[in-house]
């Protein structure tokens, strides 16, 4: 199983940033040697081309330049620089390899991504462009995929990633997320279930569950994006959630059963994660990773027998 990685193109941070950037180089050195059969690979940057698919030229021309009014790089939250704007390029060339390599393979990991707070025309809440969205469209534009579902699970709402992808019939956007988290103001996805304040292991899967038969029942997708977020586990500072580590291997193994069961590629990004204690984001991810490769094996046995 290929692994996509874009942790050597470090954003440079003020001292006491809270965004949690050290883990993604702690993921991958809990990745490699560390589960049976993942390939590391260095992430292709995405070009002006495929940003230009979800985004407005005037957005990815001042972004990248570093010419976005104050207010709009306060509201991404990073402070700009050029190597912001690399990582960006290669956070989204992660998920359109994991994507292309997904439907030749069964599964493929972006170790970061899930960059879904950010808008056609602007970023937001530390995702300066919206990966899911380039890469559904990417691949539709390559004629590799007709269909794509966007399953997001980190705990905050999917909100840019509805906003762009609104009225596309051919992209069906699902969105579990705690219901008074941020952002504030949510957007219509295709399928959004809100969940409340302290929800645990047994009444996420059972939302989750009846989430995918909604999906199935409504839409027949070629691909899904599944966004894999650590921040509703019980130790995240922003979650707000209950889920323990087994309720999110739970959560996991549920998506890679209804893609299994229908026979999909999965491209796995990591989203958020803001754990007490960064260790706990990085097991969760690591977590999800370990299931993908089991999956992977299982996706190529399936295909084998058929």
């Amino acid at each position: 199983m290929f692994a996509f990685y874009t942790d050597h193109f470090v954003l440079p941070l003020p001292l006491g940033h809270r965004f949690p950037m050290r883990k993604y180089s702690m993921l991958r050195d809990a990745v490699a040697g560390q589960v049976p059969g993942v390939e590391l690979v260095e992430a292709p940057r995405a070009g002006d081309d495929a940003l230009l698919l979800a985004h407005t030229a005037e957005y990815v021309a001042a972004a990248s330049a570093g010419t976005l009014d104050a207010a709009r790089q306060r509201e991404i939250g990073f402070p700009w620089s050029a190597a912001m704007v690399e990582r960006s390029r290669r956070s989204a060339g992660a998920t359109i390899a994991a994507c292309r390599t997904a439907i030749e393979d069964g599964v493929a990991v972006n170790l970061a991504g899930g960059t879904h707070h950010a808008y056609a025309d602007k970023g937001g809440g530390f995702c300066v462009f919206n990966d899911a969205a380039i890469a559904a469209r990417v691949l539709q534009r390559e004629g590799s995929v007709g269909h794509v579902a966007v399953v997001d699970l980190d705990v905050h709402q999917g909100n840019g990633t509805a906003s762009i992808l609104r009225g596309d019939p051919t992209v069906f956007t699902l969105s579990l997320h705690g219901e008074k988290n941020y952002p504030f103001r949510k957007e219509a996805s295709d399928l959004d279930v809100g969940l409340p304040d302290g929800c645990g292991d047994e009444a996420y899967a059972a939302a989750l569950e009846t989430a995918l038969e909604t999906l199935f029942e409504r839409f027949a997708p070629d691909l899904i994006i599944y966004l894999a977020g650590a921040d509703p586990h019980e130790g995240d500072r922003l979650g707000r959630l209950k889920l323990t580590m087994a309720g999110l291997a739970q959560r996991d193994a549920l998506v890679f059963e209804a893609a299994l069961a229908r026979g999909l590629p999965v491209a796995v990004a990591m989203a958020g994660g803001y754990g007490n204690q960064i260790e706990d984001t990085v097991a969760v991810h690591a977590q999800t990773i370990r299931l993908a490769a089991q999956y992977h094996v299982r996706y190529a046995q399936q295909v084998v027998a058929s």
